[in-house]
């Protein structure tokens, strides 16, 4: 019998069963003279099984700031379900923070909180520290924390207030990727929170939709910086997604409607946080390998 069929992946003992973290990136020189191609005599053998566990993040510390609600929390949970520890960052939503980390530890999980202001580079090398200091080390970055507020003209968007949404929903994430990165290793992965309003924008959320902008640039910046270091950063882009950032920015008659209008989303509602976790989770884990500078459109069928 052909052993070749013992080199595919289909043997516990199969070589090619190897760590996402060390695929070939070199090849000897081949050519093959029929069209597909056959598998069986290329070198090496392409690979089909990358050794995974079923718990995708078995061993991984993650950050992920805004945990305590929302996305974040959605996030928090699927993280924990495949195996990390993680640290939930929030501003000031204690109850809510409380109400992650007693189901994180129904869940059977390991989380600490971490209550403060992101717009503070101080706090976010706090978090880091702690991190590091209850976990041992950090694997994951995610950066989901955002506020927005509704002005109808770009006339009504004060100094102030744009000055406070770029430093909470831009400047911070630079904060906190330069606490976390001498800390993360090859096979790494940073995660952005941006969204629909990057790619559509949204004419009652001007400020808010620059700044998402700013953040698919930077994760697709911060990828080619970090490419040659193993440490993958990519972002997702939600739709409407039933959060409490929506009422506490819309008007009750706006909620009421919130992501049922035909001409924003196909799929005729707004999305659930439960709906867009998994993505980060793919992100996160070896699955998405060959994954960076790319951005994941959870979004009710938006085409963008």
């Amino acid at each position: 019998m052909n052993d070749n069929r013992n080199r595919c992946g289909n043997t516990a003992n199969c070589p090619q069963k190897i760590s996402c973290e060390k695929m070939p990136n070199a090849f000897p020189p081949q050519h093959q003279n029929r069209q597909p191609g056959l598998e069986y005599i290329m070198k090496p053998i392409p690979v089909s099984e990358c050794n995974r566990q079923c718990r995708k993040l078995e061993g991984k510390t993650a950050i992920i700031t805004g945990g305590d609600s929302g996305i974040g929390r959605a996030v928090a949970y699927d993280f924990v379900k495949e195996g990390a520890s993680v640290a939930i960052v929030y501003y000031d939503e204690d109850k809510d923070a409380e109400e992650t980390a007693e189901r994180i530890r129904q869940l059977g999980g390991c989380c600490i909180l971490i209550k403060g202001d992101l717009k503070n580079p101080e706090f976010a090398q706090t978090c880091v520290q702690k991190t590091i200091e209850r976990f041992g080390g950090l694997d994951i970055l995610v950066n989901n924390h955002a506020f927005q507020f509704v002005q109808r003209s770009i006339l009504d968007i004060s100094h102030k207030q744009l000055e406070f949404i770029f430093r909470n929903n831009v400047f911070s994430f630079f904060y906190i990727i330069q606490c976390a990165l001498p800390h993360m290793k090859r096979g790494g992965s940073i995660i952005n929170t941006a969204s629909v309003t990057a790619f559509q924008g949204n004419k009652d959320l001007i400020d808010y939709s620059a700044t998402k902008g700013a953040i698919v640039t930077l994760t697709r910046s911060l990828a080619l910086s970090l490419a040659d270091k193993g440490i993958r950063v990519n972002a997702v882009a939600p739709g409407p997604i039933w959060t409490p950032l929506i009422p506490a920015s819309f008007s009750a008659g706006e909620v009421a409607g919130f992501g049922s209008e035909t001409s924003q989303v196909p799929m005729m509602r707004a999305g659930q946080p439960c709906e867009v976790s998994p993505c980060y989770v793919f992100l996160a884990s070896c699955d998405s390998s060959y994954m960076t500078g790319q951005v994941l459109n959870p979004n009710g069928g938006t085409i963008v």
